[in-house]
């Protein structure tokens, strides 16, 4: 929802501390999901959908009013969520969502340019058909979808992470969804920020990726991958102050 009088989207509090239902609309407790598991689920996938921005404040009773649960589950959520990097404490003040800074920044993506072709790499001989043809799916919907930056974001994920999916090395595919969830929205003010020229080469290295992996050329593949992240990482890099500012500021 737009907000007129602060030019930006419904902040996360009301002016008379109540919660904005919106944040929380439709979620779901999934059966035998634990509590705990179901706060730090729903938290999660607000910050990463960018529905709690970097910098906002979550405060441990309207979060729980809202999903209809004690303090507790939602205490150890944000604890769990902060050993994730996407919530940071400090003494005497709630929670807020993580701001990555420029150091912090470079360290993951430059994490990532190391591991992601690893992953891309191992998994590239051990895809299914059916694996590889739900990648094209997801091409298939990026290509239609670039009106939308929100689901874009969405699906280049989807996308990125379906490629690394056979490597058979569950760890670091938990330390690269990790490193994704934790930089997801400096990604999003990036997306924002890239012109027409930029959009033609993502799609280019898109279709490059795909392609290696449908001839199962790992090596082909990982070096496609890294190039793809390190080009990101330099052009973000460059915006990095500017984007942290503007975060601050809303």
């Amino acid at each position: 929802m737009r907000c007129g009088r602060c030019g930006g989207l419904e902040p996360l509090m009301r002016d008379n501390g109540s919660l904005s239902s919106e944040i929380f609309q439709g979620v779901e407790r999934a059966s035998g999901e634990s509590l705990g598991y179901f706060a730090t689920r729903v938290l999660r996938e607000r910050i990463v959908d960018g529905a709690l921005r970097p910098g906002q404040r979550i405060y441990q009773e309207a979060i729980a009013e809202q999903l209809g649960l004690s303090r507790i589950p939602v205490r150890d959520a944000l604890r769990q969520l902060e050993s994730e990097g996407l919530v940071r404490f400090a003494p005497n003040s709630p929670a807020r969502v993580a701001e990555l800074d420029p150091a912090e920044f470079n360290e993951i993506y430059e994490m990532r340019e190391r591991l992601e072709p690893l992953a891309v790499e191992r998994s590239a001989s051990n895809l299914t058909s059916e694996q590889l043809e739900e990648i094209h799916r997801i091409l298939e919907k990026i290509e239609d979808s670039w009106h939308d930056s929100e689901r874009v974001l969405r699906l280049d994920r989807d996308f990125h992470l379906a490629s690394m999916q056979a490597a058979g090395m569950p760890r670091l595919l938990r330390l690269v969804e990790g490193f994704w969830n934790s930089s997801q929205h400096f990604r999003r003010a990036y997306r924002e920020s890239v012109g027409e020229a930029n959009v033609a080469v993502i799609k280019a290295e898109h279709f490059l990726l795909v392609d290696a992996l449908d001839r199962r050329d790992g090596e082909q593949a990982a070096q496609i991958a890294r190039n793809h992240i390190r080009r990101t990482r330099v052009r973000l890099s460059g915006q990095l102050e500017a984007m942290s500012e503007g975060y601050r500021s809303r």
